[in-house]
């Protein structure tokens, strides 16, 4: 194969064949993907959970990950919010004409090994290759489908009052990474992004205590965003202690520095958990006894009052209203 992406290689033909049979097919190898059909046969039971999602991420490389990665991580997570267990993915490559070969298969190398690790098959996909110019190096979609595994299934209109509100680690840490690589700016201290496949942890979660209420992933909005969603759809208040929300202080000097807030900057290996107050305790021993629950804390509780509405109680004891993200603090995230 060539050393950058040409045309031909989303003609259809001999180019094509060779770019899945020698690049996708080696690196996603399982024996439906290999039928090379149109469509794949699913061995499922049961409901299932499906999510889509497109990733345009700049820069396509960042610390802690890159678009390939977070591709597979993005999706199998809004997978498993729904507590499932994500099993199968398909995926679409949209590819500018003249990307280096090399990075492509950088690309495609760490989708595997992220597959591999979350325990999921890519079987069936997609490749197109647009002119140089029509769009931004590599887009990806993948679609992620699961078989659920607790009824009901966690949703956000579940929220009830008097339920604990927990996270399952330290917030904005996606968000900075990319800004950083994308500005070219340093840190005393580095940032990575947090990019992971939550299935396994929640899996352990919902098989332990199928009584939790919702399950999200502070992704694009970030976590005030986030919370501001499953305030409206349970009809309930949250309130926020900041005291204990948890931020590196590489995130909180960054994000001062800059003028951002990481409560609303990006996760991709975080999850909110709500669930009854007196289940907190247990979730959180789960939680954290997993390498990415380890900095897992409840972090306030849902309320009768402020109906919709998400309040941020200071360490001195006031409070304000913690409002949705407004326009786009940074664009391209994910």
């Amino acid at each position: 194969m060539s050393d950058k992406v040409l045309l031909d290689y989303g003609s259809g033909g001999r180019a094509s064949q060779r770019l899945v049979s020698e690049l996708f097919l080696a690196a996603f190898d399982n024996e439906e993907l290999s039928r090379l059909n149109d469509a794949a046969v699913l061995d499922l039971s049961g409901p299932v959970a499906v999510s889509t999602d497109s990733f345009t991420v700049d820069p396509i490389f960042f610390p802690g990950g890159d678009i390939g990665s977070l591709a597979v991580h993005g999706t199998v997570n809004d997978v498993a919010m729904l507590g499932a267990t994500p099993r199968y993915l398909t995926c679409g490559f949209i590819i500018e004409e003249g990307l280096p070969m090399e990075d492509l298969r950088r690309i495609v190398a760490s989708m595997a090994k992220a597959a591999r690790e979350a325990g999921v098959l890519v079987v069936t996909g997609d490749t197109k290759v647009v002119p140089k110019g029509a769009c931004d190096r590599i887009f990806i979609n993948t679609t992620g489908i699961g078989e659920i595994i607790v009824q009901p299934t966690p949703s956000a209109e579940r929220a009830a009052p008097g339920d604990a509100v927990l996270v399952s680690g330290n917030m904005g840490d996606h968000g900075l990474a990319i800004l950083s690589k994308r500005q070219g700016l340093s840190f005393e201290a580095p940032v990575e992004s947090d990019s992971a496949a939550l299935n396994h942890l929640i899996v352990s979660l919902v098989q332990s205590l199928p009584q939790v209420h919702v399950l999200r992933d502070p992704t694009r909005g970030g976590l005030a965003t986030t919370l501001n969603e499953i305030a409206a759809s349970s009809g309930t208040g949250i309130l926020v202690r900041e005291s204990v929300l948890p931020i590196t202080d590489a995130v909180r000097s960054g994000c001062s520095f800059l003028g951002l807030d990481p409560l609303y900057l990006a996760n991709e290996g975080k999850f909110i958990c709500i669930l009854p107050q007196e289940l907190a305790e247990k979730a959180l021993r789960i939680m954290r006894a997993d390498p990415l629950g380890r900095d897992a804390c409840q972090i306030g509780v849902v309320t009768e009052e402020n109906p919709k509405k998400v309040i941020l109680e200071t360490p001195i004891g006031g409070k304000r209203l913690l409002g949705m993200l407004e326009g786009e603090q940074l664009p391209r995230i994910c």
